[in-house]
């Protein structure tokens, strides 16, 4: 049995998910409700839970800063929360678990199937990376959390050549002829990287504007990597493309030299 802590400041959101659990994940057994941050510290030296329910909008002490404030992360984490796009993008690039209120049956025991599988707690580095994204969630930061079959990867944006689809897995090409799979789609991994220098130039391919060596002309045409990968471009996003490179095919089969001219990192 695992044992679980529900924290939520909305006594209504802490029974109905409590009931949840009780209906729909048998080998879940929790052993306190908190309606504040202040209250979930004290209690968690009392009940040393194997996994907190943590909702981030809290007054006083919101979900993020009762994370600061806890001596050891010894345990595991599924954030519950209302839309908001900046703390569901930080969440996101530190590849921790969500649930969006209201919370879904299935999307609950998805997410209690895949923490009870591992049990893992969360790893300094993807808290630094959700605090980071947190708190300054226009500000790009270096490196994202990949899940991959080996377990989670810690990868340096930049070192991300191009992106190519595969299923409901993404394949991440990077420098030095790596290559990395992860458990994120196509849609996910350009949600992530909307704020860098990378598109979608194919509904199977997402780019690194900046290691772009040439552009061939064509229907779509294609694109000539820094790592040698050819990569076709869609006819309906070579417009985008173009745009974004501020390159003019006018003259010749391709257009050399195309890093200078691309947009820098810009906050969005």
């Amino acid at each position: 049995m695992i044992t679980a802590m529900i924290v939520d400041d909305e006594p209504y959101c802490c029974e109905t998910l409590e009931m949840m659990i009780a209906k729909f994940c048998p080998d879940l057994q929790v052993v306190a409700t908190l309606n504040s941050g202040e209250e979930a510290l004290e209690a968690l030296s009392q009940h040393r839970p194997q996994l907190v329910f943590l909702d981030i909008e809290m007054p006083y002490m919101n979900g993020f800063e009762f994370l600061e404030r806890a001596h050891f992360i010894n345990f595991g984490l599924i954030f519950t929360t209302s839309y908001d796009q900046y703390a569901i993008k930080a969440i996101r690039f530190s590849a921790m678990d969500y649930l969006l209120k209201p919370i879904d049956r299935l999307e609950l025991i998805q997410a209690v199937s895949k923490v009870s599988k591992s049990l893992e707690n969360p790893t300094e580095m993807q808290l630094e990376i959700l605090m980071q994204k947190f708190n300054w969630p226009k500000n790009p930061i270096k490196k994202i959390a990949l899940p991959t079959m080996e377990g989670l990867q810690m990868v340096e944006i930049d070192s991300i050549i191009y992106c190519a689809s595969d299923s409901n897995y993404t394949n991440f090409f990077l420098r030095n002829d790596k290559k990395l799979t992860a458990s994120r789609t196509m849609k996910d991994v350009e949600e992530l990287l909307a704020d860098y220098p990378f598109l979608r130039v194919h509904n199977s391919y997402i780019v690194n504007l900046n290691e772009i060596n040439k552009y061939f002309k064509g229907e779509g045409g294609y694109l000539l990597m820094s790592d040698g990968s050819h990569i076709d471009v869609s006819r309906s996003r070579k417009d985008m493309l173009l745009q974004k490179t501020s390159a003019k095919p006018a003259l010749g089969h391709f257009i050399p030299s195309m890093a200078p001219v691309f947009i820098p990192l810009i906050n969005r």
